[in-house]
């Protein structure tokens, strides 16, 4: 009965994250897409239809819906990854593709979702946001370095708002 509350009076997608910081994370992915061949997404739900939570439908659930939904798939290496937050659960996941797998480990992508909401409860949520998007690309970099020409940024560095 709470999840079903928490959801029901989840705060605004659009009102936790202004235009100032929507730009900080579009400029956050750019930086760090110029040090790897990858691609990271970010995308943020402040809730889940009534119809999802009464199927049970978790937030890692979520993230791999919007995983498909948003093509972070749709990267020439199958190394995209997304950074997704759900509002109401406080729930933070990372979605990598099947080219990550094996390389990076569900530890550290865990370590990074543990800082990122660590430091999304704290005096400056940007700088956690930075620091997890600077972190994924840490990953990417050492997997996928850039190569020196155009990585062929196929994949928004916008953040998605879904919902």
């Amino acid at each position: 009965m709470s999840r079903w509350l928490r959801h029901l009076f989840a705060p605004s997608a659009r009102r936790a994250f202004p235009p100032a910081t929507l730009q900080a994370i579009t400029e956050a992915i750019g930086e760090g897409e110029r040090r790897h061949a990858g691609q990271v997404m970010f995308a943020v739900e402040s809730d889940l239809p009534l119809l999802a939570l009464w199927r049970g439908v978790t937030a890692r659930q979520a993230a791999e819906r919007a995983f498909a939904h948003l093509r972070t798939w749709d990267t020439a290496g199958n190394n995209g990854v997304l950074i997704y937050l759900l509002l109401a659960d406080h729930a933070v996941e990372i979605v990598a593709d099947r080219g990550l797998q094996g390389r990076v480990s569900a530890q550290q992508w865990q370590q990074v979702c543990a800082g990122l909401c660590q430091g999304l409860r704290g005096p400056q949520p940007e700088q956690a946001l930075r620091q997890a998007i600077a972190a994924v690309s840490d990953l990417l970099a050492g997997h996928f370095p850039a190569t020196g020409r155009s990585n062929g940024d196929g994949l928004p560095d916008t953040p998605q708002i879904l919902g």
